[in-house]
């Protein structure tokens, strides 16, 4: 048993903002109340920390199997428990893909012997990621995955999306779908403006995340199926979520960190600014830090995307695109509580009740609910140090910031897997 005390329980899927104790017996929520106590119990002392229901990413790339020198599970998901996060949602876009339900089984198996965070895969739409086929959605289904997703490319064409769009609405999985025109998109480096004229690095028009969007709002609106928009990073993108949502459609969207934090004017030739989508324009951001706040915005993922120095520390041109973002993604949020642009409440929506309503399934600090819980502090100061991440990859442009912030304590099945 686990006796969480004196913190400041935060729940909003039922509203609560409190000074609460919470019981944890096994892997479930045994009693949320004023003063318990449990002589048996192992106390949590969590004066001055927020608890929330356990943080969701419901986008990451944990590279196993197929690039174990860049990333392994027992590594990411190590550095997602430093992050605050208690469940992850991998990509499919592994080597070889996840397109089949032994692969997905593995994936399950080893995350649960590394003893850290849950691991809930997404599995690929088509198989192999190639656009052609569906994959074996209903078999993966069984194995456990809770989503499907060709993400690092779009699903290729409108008419293979509708294909998979019918298939998992009898399924009920949500279809995520990396939104990029590839004919506007590709040889491109960066966003196209006057930061890639400056630099000489061939842009991404901003169009080319939005057409892609109003593709797969439009054939989620034919199919009635679930649509969950990957890594939003435009303001037309944006618009066409807001409309959307208006007309009552099945439709979400995330936004991950560096997407709400940094700009195409923060880019330099340095392939740590390098990612997919590309960042975008300050009114780009802004538009983004707009839905955060507003609600448009379903939930914060990391796209937590680790390359080894050898293929990442290389020409602009040439690297890899992706960041690392597990252990810095609450602590950039924090930086817009702190600047006043959401409320603690909203915060803690989109990194818990959000994605897990994304999934189809609620989150609760409340008796017999699953004993996932973040602790975090608003105010402990701290610098992040790549060096020290818990991941095997270090391509991040934080390194070396400093926060006013930070996970404390990361609980899964009643058990803690993260203590700072």
């Amino acid at each position: 048993m686990l006796l969480i005390k004196n913190g400041r329980v935060l729940d909003p899927a039922s509203r609560t903002d409190a000074a609460l104790d919470v019981l944890l017996d096994g892997e479930r929520i045994a009693h949320v109340g004023s003063k318990l106590s449990a002589p048996a119990a192992e106390v949590l002392d969590a004066s001055g920390l927020v608890v929330a229901p356990g943080f969701i990413d419901l986008h990451c790339h944990l590279r196993e199997p197929g690039d174990e020198s860049s990333e392994t599970i027992a590594t990411g998901t190590a550095a997602a428990a430093s992050g605050g996060f208690t469940a992850v949602c991998p990509m499919p876009n592994t080597k070889p893909v996840n397109d089949n339900a032994s692969l997905t089984r593995a994936l399950i198996e080893r995350a649960q012997a590394a003893g850290s965070v849950r691991v809930w895969p997404v599995g690929a739409a088509s198989a192999g990621s190639k656009g052609e086929a569906l994959a074996e959605i209903a078999a993966m289904k069984q194995a456990g995955i809770v989503a499907v997703s060709d993400d690092g490319r779009p699903i290729a064409t409108a008419q293979l999306l509708r294909q998979v769009m019918d298939y998992c609405r009898s399924l009920d999985l949500p279809v995520i779908d990396h939104c990029e025109d590839t004919s506007l998109a590709a040889g491109t480096v960066m966003r196209e403006g006057r930061q890639s004229v400056r630099l000489g690095l061939r842009g991404m028009p901003a169009a080319a995340e939005s057409i892609c969007v109003a593709r797969d709002i439009q054939v989620a609106e034919l199919t009635g199926c679930r649509l969950h928009i990957a890594h939003l990073s435009t303001r037309a993108s944006l618009e066409l979520i807001r409309a959307a949502k208006q007309r009552g459609l099945p439709v979400s969207c995330e936004v991950t960190p560096h997407h709400f934090t940094l700009s195409d004017e923060d880019v330099v030739y340095d392939a740590r600014f390098k990612m997919n989508p590309p960042l975008g324009s300050r009114e780009d951001r802004d538009a983004l830090l707009a839905g955060l706040a507003d609600g448009v915005v379903d939930a914060i993922a990391t796209d937590h995307a680790p390359h080894e120095p050898a293929v990442k520390d290389v020409e602009f041109d040439s690297a890899p695109f992706g960041v690392t973002g597990f252990e810095t993604a609450l602590a950039l949020a924090l930086e817009l509580l702190h600047a006043g642009r959401i409320p603690l409440a909203r915060l803690v929506e989109l990194f818990s009740t959000g994605p897990a309503q994304v999934l189809g399934m609620t989150r609760r600090i409340a008796t017999g609910e699953p004993a996932d819980l973040t602790l975090f502090s608003p105010e402990h100061a701290w610098t992040f140090r790549a060096a020290e991440s818990a991941s095997r990859s270090r391509n991040t442009p934080f390194d070396g910031r400093s926060f006013r912030g930070a996970p404390m304590a990361t609980i899964v099945a009643g058990r803690v897997v993260f203590r700072r």
